[in-house]
């Protein structure tokens, strides 16, 4: 069974080996081709799923990971969040509404009033350039406080107090084009501002926020605005719920569950297909061919793959199930082609070549998830260890903390029942990488090393890069030596 053997058009070739066992990541590397490809910023990373995603990543539905703050920044980059299933029918309305009304070419604004204290600020924001709070008043901007003064006061000290008494907005009619917003920034010598609309406030920018928007293309939906995904079971009124995530505005529906190879699913994502909302339809998680079939079959148009390799993820040490996710991507992948469909390579990932990796597998995009978690845009307050390094709390899907969230309503018998056979990390320290603390920071990361990828591989887009991507496999030792060292030997 491929990849093991077999012939399949358009998907990567292994490089004068043939395995014999299931492969992960690690176990694998990119071999160099000859190539034409003459910068890796002529590449197109666009994953042509059905989605409007310009580039090939996905933050997962989890509650630490996707709140509407990070879905809205990734959504400005061009990737995709899915808002996890388990925030309230009102909850999720306000999260899809929150993201599709945020500027598409600036920043989200912190919003805060000016007695708000430094303390409760650096829960949100942390002492770095190119951050910072907007202070309003009865909706009027008050002034700007710089993130980096915050690292600098004391705790109890009002933001009121801060506030740089020389700041003065950037009104849309100022500039154009992000690169003029850019060229005005330096002009003024001016890192975060306000940018304003008449009166109104309409989001922040930064200088490297301006430069990303001359490099980026957003994930809009046929509206115009940032696009965002929605994440849903498959019990209950599925169709109905179907119906108002999309009438909501998500404009991709995510049927998750931690076995997607089942009738539940099979039956969930035929009444959604049938449904003919006009979205594009993710379903999962699975790992075999077998299962692309009856999803697709069913109606999916994208399939999620992935068991066992997240790292908040317990599945494989406690059930044994599961399967190493290169090749579980690479088989399902092939599948999905012949059928039409696309795959979503689901977990695993920790270095922008895990990233590279499962796109030559044939994922049209790869699902981040604790990645993402550490990132000062994902859910949750910024916390300090006794080191003062900073970090945010995550947790498995189904974990005890997660299934109390999820199931908190059922009676306390039908609540223990579940928390009993609970699998899953209930909490885990995520530390923000000092140098690459922002969602912003982590995607120029991924991307740039991915579009490197490429270029190695002689592929100017993903088609190609499927096509032309040579694989080898390596040892261990193999692997070692392709990190770099954090001293000289």
């Amino acid at each position: 069974m491929f990849p093991f053997g077999g012939d399949y058009a358009g998907v990567m070739d292994f490089y004068e080996t043939t395995p014999r066992h299931d492969l992960t990541y690690s176990d694998v590397f990119l071999v160099p081709s000859h190539s034409s490809v003459g910068s890796r910023m002529a590449v197109s990373l666009a994953p042509g799923d059905g989605t409007t995603a310009t580039i090939p990543l996905v933050a997962s539905n989890m509650n630490s990971v996707t709140g509407p703050r990070l879905a809205a920044s990734l959504a400005r980059r061009g990737g995709l969040g899915v808002l996890p299933q388990d925030l309230s029918s009102d909850e999720m309305d306000a999260a899809i509404a929150w993201v599709r009304s945020q500027p598409v070419d600036l920043d989200s604004a912190v919003y805060l009033s000016p007695r708000v204290s430094v303390e409760q600020a650096l829960l949100l924001v942390p002492p770095l350039a190119g951050h910072g709070v907007v202070l309003t008043e009865n909706g009027a901007l008050v002034g700007v406080v710089d993130a980096e003064r915050l690292g600098d006061a004391m705790p109890g000290a009002a933001l009121g107090d801060l506030l740089r008494r020389d700041t003065h907005a950037i009104d849309r009619s100022d500039f154009n084009s992000a690169r003029e917003l850019f060229d005005l920034l330096i002009e003024r010598g001016i890192d975060f501002v306000p940018v304003t609309d008449g009166d109104t406030i309409v989001g922040t920018t930064s200088v490297k926020s301006a430069l990303r928007s001359t490099l980026y293309a957003p994930a809009l939906d046929s509206e115009g605005k940032l696009a965002v995904a929605a994440a849903l079971g498959i019990t209950g009124d599925i169709a109905s719920r179907a119906c108002a995530l999309v009438a909501a505005g998500a404009s991709t529906l995510v049927l998750d569950t931690a076995h997607g190879h089942q009738d539940g699913m099979v039956r969930a994502v035929e009444k959604v297909a049938a449904l003919n909302l006009g979205v594009a339809i993710a379903a999962g998680n699975v790992v075999t061919a077998a299962a692309v079939r009856d999803l697709v079959r069913a109606g999916a148009t994208i399939i999620k793959v992935g068991v066992g390799p997240g790292a908040m993820c317990t599945t494989r040490m406690m059930t044994a199930v599961g399967r190493p996710q290169f090749s579980a991507v690479l088989e399902t992948a092939a599948t999905a082609r012949e059928l039409g469909a696309h795959v979503w390579a689901d977990g695993g990932v920790r270095y922008p070549r895990d990233v590279a990796l499962a796109l030559a597998a044939g994922a049209a995009s790869v699902m981040v998830g604790s990645w993402f978690a550490g990132t000062i845009e994902a859910p949750g307050e910024l916390r300090h260890d006794d080191a003062g390094a900073l970090y945010k709390t995550s947790w498995g899907m189904a974990s005890t903390k997660a299934v109390r969230a999820r199931f908190g309503g059922l009676d306390p018998y039908e609540l223990a029942r579940k928390e009993l056979f609970a699998e899953g990390i209930s909490g885990s320290k995520i530390y923000l990488d000092p140098s690459r603390p922002s969602l912003d920071d982590l995607v120029d990361m991924i991307t740039s090393g991915v579009r490197s990828s490429f270029t190695y591989a002689g592929a100017s887009n993903l088609n190609e890069f499927h096509d032309r991507a040579l694989v080898g496999i390596q040892s261990a030792a193999g692997y070692e030596e392709g990190k770099a060292l954090p001293v000289s030997w």
